[in-house]
């Protein structure tokens, strides 16, 4: 038996709600052992919000059981919203709902269906880069990872220029997606919770390609909103939404 062992037949001491007393944690299912388990190393401090926990592979080992018991554990934690399992990336604590980022992450096709106007998109490019300063803007090492340029459309008329660059290892079958169908922004948020956000909002003059998208005359301003977001510790995307200043503006409530 090693430590871990020791530690989760010590540690988990008896389950309440046995008649006449409580039940002797051996008396539990080892799921659910396991599950009571990665509560208290929350619950003590030792796993932070947001941080990873151990792989399904590594709690196999350090448990001793079956791979089945630790994979039910952990799903279990996960619908209970303790966890938040994310396809290539990991198992991570779930952040508590006050740490959740001020500034809502909207979808712009919700936006304009709330103004009783229709959406619809058009893909300009989706491929993947190897351009290092998005490399770099996405916290990896290396590429390549997912780029794609998308502009969207109100009642017929261009108002978002959408420049994405997008994590591979967290949404990797990013570029099979038909996003004339739906936006990246929900694809990703159906796909993993977004835990962290960073905004930058300018004044900027946007560049031929995207006036001539947005259908701009030369001189005229956009509003450009540049966003990172995490998933967990990683970065999960890093985008740039160039808006026509004299069709467009950003509200929100604190």
């Amino acid at each position: 038996m090693n430590e871990t062992q020791r530690q989760l037949a010590g540690r988990m001491g008896s389950a309440p709600g046995a008649p006449g007393g409580d039940v002797p944690a051996r008396a539990l299912p080892a799921y659910q052992q396991i599950k009571r388990y990665v509560v208290e190393r929350i619950a003590n401090g030792d796993w932070k919000p947001g941080g990873a926990i151990p792989t399904e592979a590594e709690l196999v080992k350090e448990f001793g059981v079956a791979r089945m018991t630790v994979s039910r554990a952990l799903r279990e934690l996960t619908a209970e919203r303790v966890l938040t399992r994310i396809q290539g990336a990991g198992t991570f604590v779930e952040r508590r709902h006050y740490e959740s980022t001020v500034l809502e992450i909207r979808n712009i096709a919700d936006e304009i269906a709330e103004r009783g106007h229709r959406h619809s998109a058009r893909v300009l490019l989706l491929e993947s880069s190897d351009d290092q300063e998005a490399v770099e803007a996405l916290g990896l090492r290396s590429g390549p990872v997912f780029h794609s340029h998308i502009v969207h459309y109100e009642e017929g008329e261009p108002i978002q220029f959408e420049d994405r660059y997008v994590n591979p290892a967290l949404f990797p079958a990013y570029l099979e997606q038909d996003f004339t169908v739906e936006t990246p922004n929900h694809y990703m948020v159906r796909l993993a919770p977004i835990q962290r956000a960073e905004f930058r909002i300018y004044a900027e003059k946007p560049n031929a390609q995207v006036r001539r998208h947005l259908v701009m005359e030369i001189g005229e301003p956009c509003l450009l909103l540049s966003r990172r977001t995490w998933v967990g510790e990683h970065i999960a995307t890093s985008v740039r939404l160039w808006h026509p200043a004299s069709r467009f503006h950003l509200a929100g409530r604190v």
